[in-house]
């Protein structure tokens, strides 16, 4: 058992993280008289009396494996939302999660304290969201089936399925006055966790959908190609944290010490001495000092909260949008077997600072909700042109004058505004434009 402690995985929302814990052996004694850390007498008694009543007076015939693993889920369960018992299924679908690629509809899920399963965030390009749902929405049936008595375990495993089988999530949703039926095909799961793209005149913007082990390297991939297509500099950076549900510790780590030179990136505290652990920055910078905003939401959850609390402690970024999810917890896998495990919860990270976000959040520098936004040409008014009055001269292209082609055109039309796509990337583009001037008028 020892030696498996020295390989456990720690996770934030579900994936790998890294801090050890040891367990203790547990010792029988009088209650009134047991000191602390001793198991109690009365209370075990207890429990072998109702196992004992089960086995004798159940309805139906119950193995003795499947009474000790409920009794093992139900001491978890009643710890927090996070910590769980793993078994086989669960266990293989964890390690599964942290490659990038696994099966199911793409969504990353908890228990609301009603009972139903709420949506932390859908995953980038995957079934989920392509069907239209959304960070916070709340499940309350699989097919016919009430979510409300399930455990999360068991509402997972549902949603899991067979892949290119259909399911029908019926929703209640924050300004909608019925449920929504919305149905999804599932689909093997294939989690891009790096994107990056040109938003011109020198400024480049990043998504990082999940923090998996290797969203370092491709973070640093994705920033070189945006630099090389403008000219070999940066003049700014938008990073995209929004409905990132997190993952993998080192990864978060990795991504803002490629911004920050030097300090504390994010530091842990529990009850023992392995799960005590702090992150410093080394000396090396992506975008060499550009300015940098970064986005989030209430779907940001995690190492998302990690690297957007130490860029702004760090006064290294703004951070844009609403406030964060509020998971300032870290677990713990610990292998029982080759086949299960226990998650558990074993501290709380904190920012540089010494915030912790548990159930508060990261709350931005300047808050902008999702808009919809739409031109009104003129201020609304139809005002007339040349071209609308009558008898009016054709417009004759002189030799080598503007021309231009059909296609481009269209592709002109075609495009929309990132004002009506995207609100708040728009809102992003106009602030690192704001700091861009600054920084060089100082």
């Amino acid at each position: 058992m020892k030696s498996k402690m020295r390989s456990l995985l720690v996770l934030t929302t579900g994936l790998i993280l890294g801090v050890t814990l040891a367990i203790g052996q547990g010792v029988i004694a009088d209650k009134d008289s047991a000191p602390k850390g001793v198991l109690p007498l009365d209370e075990l008694s207890a429990f072998t009396e109702v196992f004992a009543s089960i086995k004798k007076d159940y309805v139906e015939e119950v193995s003795d494996k499947t009474l000790l693993e409920n009794a093992i889920r139900g001491m978890l369960s009643g710890l927090d939302p996070h910590s769980s018992y793993l078994d086989e299924d669960s266990y293989k679908e964890l390690r599964e999660g942290t490659t990038g690629e696994f099966g199911g509809l793409g969504i990353e899920v908890g228990l609301s304290e009603d009972g139903f399963v709420r949506v932390i965030t859908p995953i980038d390009d995957t079934p989920a969201q392509r069907a239209g749902v959304k960070a916070g929405d709340l499940v309350i049936r699989l097919d016919e089936k009430p979510v409300k008595g399930l455990t999360l375990h068991q509402a997972v495993k549902i949603m899991r399925g067979k892949v290119g089988e259909e399911i029908v999530l019926t929703i209640l949703r924050e300004g909608e006055q019925k449920p929504l039926k919305i149905t999804i095909k599932r689909d093997i799961i294939k989690v891009k966790s790096v994107r990056q793209r040109d938003l011109g005149d020198g400024f480049g913007y990043v998504r990082i959908s999940q923090f998996q082990s290797r969203t370092g390297e491709n973070l640093t991939d994705a920033i070189k190609k945006l630099t090389d297509e403008n000219g070999g500099k940066l003049k700014g950076l938008v990073l995209d944290l929004r409905n990132n549900p997190g993952g993998v510790l080192n990864a978060a780590v990795d991504v803002s010490d490629a911004f920050i030179d030097d300090g504390l990136i994010v530091y842990t505290e529990g009850r023992i001495a392995n799960s005590r652990m702090k992150f410093s920055a080394t000396p090396q910078r992506l975008i060499d000092g550009a300015p940098l905003v970064v986005l989030v939401n209430g779907g940001s959850a995690s190492a998302s909260e990690i690297v957007a609390g130490a860029l702004q402690d760090h006064k290294r970024a703004l951070i844009l949008g609403t406030r964060t999810f509020g998971k300032g917890s870290v677990q713990t896998i610990l292998p029982l077997n080759r086949k299960s495990a226990l998650k558990l919860t074993t501290a709380r990270y904190f920012t540089p600072s010494g915030r912790s976000i548990q159930a508060e959040g990261i709350v931005p520098d300047i808050e902008i909700k999702p808009a919809k936004v739409t031109h009104l040409d003129n201020g609304g008014f139809k005002r007339i042109k040349e071209a609308d009055l009558s008898r009016h001269l054709e417009n004759h292209k002189g030799n080598g004058g503007d021309k231009k082609k059909a296609g481009d055109k269209e592709k002109e039309e075609e495009k929309q505004p990132l004002v009506e796509t995207d609100y708040q990337l728009f809102e992003a583009l106009n602030l690192l434009k704001g700091l861009t001037i600054l920084q060089q008028e100082h």
